[in-house]
């Protein structure tokens, strides 16, 4: 991390880490290049869930990052996002999330309840797993993967949209 940053006023209440997270891009971009992951290396399928509003890291251009290298590659991604979410999407069941007194989330309690929902899918779960154990009557898996330049990515809502494929 860089040690350069600080946080922006004011200072008294929760931080936001964010800031830290894209100047050390930034600043050491050529080393952390190597350590990246290769996702578009494992057979898992990958489920990505981003705020676009996180406070604490830029998760969804990060996760857009990963979605892109994993369809250039061919294998199978699901992006889900929410604009106005942030750090910490709340699943179904789950109430808002307890503000901290040391650090900034990002999001509103409703968008990150509906992103937290988007994400949470037990049908498709259930088909899914249906679908690796070879039943007859799994469902066409799903690919995230919207055109390019449809905009589909940050929108209101969850971003983007299934389609067959994978």
């Amino acid at each position: 991390m860089d040690d350069s940053w600080t946080a922006a006023p004011p200072s008294d209440g929760p931080v936001a880490l964010r800031g830290w997270y894209e100047l050390s891009e930034r600043t050491f971009a050529r080393p952390a290049a190597p350590a990246e992951i290769p996702v578009e290396k494992a057979r898992a399928e990958l489920l990505l869930v981003a705020g676009g509003d996180d406070a604490m890291w830029p998760s969804l251009p990060f996760a857009e990052r990963l979605a892109e290298r994993r369809r250039s590659a061919g294998a199978a991604v699901r992006l889900i996002t929410h604009h106005c979410a942030g750090h910490r999407p709340r699943l179904p069941g789950k109430g808002p999330a307890t503000p901290s007194p040391r650090f900034r989330y990002g999001g509103t309690p409703e968008a990150d309840a509906l992103l937290g929902a988007a994400a949470w899918c037990p049908t498709s779960l259930r088909r899914s797993a249906a679908a690796r154990a070879g039943s007859a009557s799994a469902p066409v898996r799903e690919s995230w993967a919207p055109p390019p330049g449809s905009g589909a990515l940050g929108a209101p809502g969850t971003a983007a949209r299934p389609s067959p494929g994978g």
